[in-house]
């Protein structure tokens, strides 16, 4: 396999480098689609470790799952892999039925097996996604009795509560339960010593997966090349309706005005990163139209807890005071966003659109000064360049600054900001956040749930990585997940946002509208609710 993979690059390698090829590039292929995109978040192609906005397009693009959110109606989820389901009568145990004679792009065929492998080798490695599936009581130690293959079409899910079967099935529509071909994997896995961190002997193929491909979407990932390109080519052994195109290429650029000129010139088919004035520019232009679709992202400043003057309520408070919204709605945001200031998007059973705060200097002096910060203080925000963050960022440095608080701006690419994130190395970090799946608990969960605040605590939420210990939000966000009744549950979301509005070290700031510049001789290109549904399989050229 990995000879082959290798030989198909060689002999694409002319045609490749016509299109990537920097500043003067071919125009389009007929049979290739070519998007413009900045994808500089991409750390690794493995779904068990993945957890970045870029990687999941590339995932759900290439990967299957057991079930697939339903773009019809995002309230309920359709099979993938899966022909049927059913859910035992004391709501424990799920039984998944496998389409027959499915094969994954390797030729070798989909069973039972390869699914219990996926999530086994998912658990087990125990990256930033693994919590998804861990939630449900799985650990590596019960794994393989949790999920496991019945014969080769029959897969057993048990979890440890009886959850709404929604929330059950949303979040095995994540692409962490993406399912990977056992059989390749294993042929690429490599021995581990097992030590107190990590107790098994071999990595499940992790390194290899890393830029590998092991999957049976509708595409298979050709080649990464970081920050440069990212090459998808046509599955032809997928299950359902093969795409229509043979290629596609994300190219990596960086800048709104630069991906607008390219597709001005031809040179690319869809433009993914525009800022509103270029978005106005392309909107103009009779060969080019534009599309949008609002995702399940909010846009936040988050408050490290670590840092003391930052962990003081007033200081949180203030912080809320000391952002320019409307000012930012009307300019950076302008076409990609709209102001919301709760961590629950609209559309969310229970979201709420109170937005109660306005940029108010006297108000956030006046909390300062009852922190004992009466002067301000010095402080430091990471931020990965490029837009709409770059802009927020100065607009917050601009205002903080009358305040008296002296923003330093970190400027990295979006591995560097991540990394120090995830790592609780920051002072104020900047960024976004979208559903792993559709459901409240999925955003609940992270911003006001921390079961262990210590730095070796496994649950690493963004109140964790905030260091924002919240004992009482975390059982209230418990108790949300097992309510049955859909309008008590509504309720109690509701409480738990205005509390997080009121208390917490989290600035949210607007809710993301995704917008794309594209050509319009594209036919069947739409961008769906969350990243992973940002499907290409159905895109065609006149």
């Amino acid at each position: 396999m990995l000879e082959k993979f290798a030989l198909r690059s060689l002999l694409a390698g002319v045609a490749m480098s016509a299109l990537l090829a920097a500043p003067a590039f071919a125009v389009t292929p007929a049979d290739t689609l070519v998007e413009g995109f900045a994808f500089d978040d991409i750390i690794s192609m493995d779904p068990g470790e993945a957890f970045e906005f870029s990687t999941a397009e590339v995932t759900g693009n290439t990967y299957d799952l057991l079930v697939r959110l339903d773009l019809s109606d995002t309230s309920k989820v359709k099979g993938d892999l899966a022909e049927s389901w059913t859910v035992s009568d004391d709501g424990l145990t799920y039984t998944f039925k496998l389409k027959p004679g499915m094969k994954f792009a390797s030729g070798n065929p989909i069973t039972a097996a390869d699914v219990a492998y996926s999530f086994e080798r998912a658990v087990k490695l125990d990256k930033s996604p693994a919590f998804i599936i861990g939630q449900f009581g799985i650990s590596g130690d019960n794994v393989a009795e949790k999920a496991k293959a019945v014969d080769d079409t029959t897969f057993q899910f048990v979890v440890d509560k009886a959850y709404a079967p929604s929330f059950v099935l949303n979040c095995l529509s994540a692409t962490v339960a993406s399912v990977v071909d056992s059989k390749l994997v294993k042929e690429h896995v490599a021995a581990v010593t097992p030590s107190a961190d990590y107790k098994w002997d071999n990595d499940f193929g992790n390194a290899w997966l890393k830029t590998g491909y092991a999957g049976s979407g509708a595409y298979k990932l050709r080649e990464w090349r970081a920050n440069e390109a990212v090459v998808l080519e046509r599955n032809d052994n997928y299950n359902g309706e093969k795409a229509k195109l043979a290629r596609v290429i994300y190219r990596y650029m960086k800048e709104s005005s630069a991906q607008r000129l390219a597709l001005e010139a031809g040179d690319i088919d869809v433009a993914r990163n525009l800022e509103p004035n270029d978005l106005d520019a392309i909107a103009k232009n009779a060969d080019l139209t534009t599309t949008s679709a609002p995702k399940a992202t909010v846009y936040y400043i988050s408050l490290n807890q670590k840092n003391p003057n930052l962990a003081k309520p007033e200081v949180r408070q203030a912080f809320k005071y000391l952002i320019d919204y409307d000012a930012m709605a009307s300019t950076i945001l302008k076409g990609i966003g709209e102001i919301h200031q709760s961590f629950l998007p609209k559309g969310d059973l229970g979201a709420i659109d109170d937005n109660p705060f306005k940029l108010d200097v006297a108000k956030a002096k006046d909390l300062l000064a009852k922190a004992g910060l009466p002067d301000g203080f010095k402080v430091t925000m990471d931020v990965r360049s490029g837009q709409p963050t770059t802009g927020m960022a100065e607009s917050i440095q601009q205002t903080l600054g009358q305040a008296g608080i002296k923003l330093e701006i970190i400027p990295g690419d979006g591995k560097q900001t991540l990394t120090k994130y995830r790592a609780r190395n920051h002072d104020i970090y900047i960024g976004n956040w979208g559903q792993d799946y559709f459901d409240p608990n999925s955003n609940a969960q992270t911003f006001a749930s921390n079961p262990d605040n210590s730095d070796a605590g496994k649950s690493h939420t963004l109140a964790w990585r905030n260091a924002w210990d919240i004992p009482d939000l975390t059982k209230q966000t418990e108790a949300a997940l097992l309510e049955k009744d859909s309008a008590k549950r509504a309720d109690m979301y509701k409480d738990l946002q205005k509390k997080i509005l009121d208390t917490s070290p989290f600035v949210i700031i607007h809710q993301q509208l995704e917008v794309a510049g594209l050509r319009k001789n594209l036919k069947g290109f739409a961008l769906g609710p969350s990243f992973d549904t940002n499907f290409v399989w159905s895109v065609s050229k006149q």
